[in-house]
């Protein structure tokens, strides 16, 4: 009989926001996928999920491009999904394991793609976004009432940020870490960077968290950074 493929969101990094349901996925596994980049080693998310994952489970390494969309046919996207369906068909519990929410600007989503019309059994289980952990350890309502919050990837073009910027009564900026001097500088122009809020690796024992970024400019940022503002 094949093996089920389990999505786990592992949150954003304290192992204690693992939910009750991706803790006990997590111990039932034959087989865990953690995706790497080609310039880092190890995972972070398997760092995270470490203390629950049995000694016995394999550990599998796959690297995925850092690139811009998703392209079905790329070489290293198609040896990943053929290794991932090769540990199913053998009949093995394959988990793949991913930093805040499976469904939300994750890895996991295009690998879900990939299987998900083959003949394999999916179930994917939420994890805790990192916005949601940097609003409750900042104690920084991220929406209330009938504001509207906008969830804005800040490697976009400035002109379509700050078109967003203008629509949102609160704002979640991600991807922040390679253009964050550019990003606090538009902030600061809106009216937004004294209440702004700016987190890089929330939870994790390097955690950054600054508010008023307005004089922030010029600080080295790990490639987990998240701003809230909010007007």
């Amino acid at each position: 009989m094949a093996g089920k493929l389990f999505g786990i969101g592992v949150g954003p990094g304290d192992p204690e926001l693992l939910t009750v349901k991706a803790i006990n996925a997590i111990k039932q596994l034959d087989v865990i996928i953690a995706p790497k980049t080609e310039k880092k080693d190890g995972s972070v998310a398997l760092n995270i999920a470490s203390q629950y994952i049995k000694p016995e489970t394999e550990i599998v390494y796959q690297v995925f491009p850092m690139t811009v969309g998703f392209a079905e046919d790329d070489t290293a996207w198609q040896s990943n999904k053929q290794e991932i369906l090769e540990l199913l068909q053998a009949g093995k519990n394959v988990g793949f394991l991913t930093l805040g929410d499976p469904m939300f600007y994750s890895t996991y989503i295009y690998v879900f793609r990939l299987l998900q019309h083959e003949a394999v059994d999916i179930e994917t289980i939420p994890g805790i976004p990192a916005f949601c952990a940097i609003g409750s350890a900042t104690n920084t309502p991220i929406v209330e009432g009938d504001s509207i919050l906008s969830i804005i990837p800040a490697n976009m073009p400035e002109d379509r940020v700050r078109s967003a910027l203008k629509t949102c009564d609160n704002a979640v900026l991600m991807k922040v870490y390679k253009n964050s001097d550019a990003v606090i500088d538009m902030l600061a122009e809106e009216g937004l960077a004294k209440q702004a809020v700016l987190a890089s690796r929330c939870g994790l024992d390097d955690e950054v968290i600054i508010r008023d970024i307005s004089g922030e400019k010029g600080r080295k940022l790990n490639y987990l950074s998240t701003i809230l503002t909010r007007r």
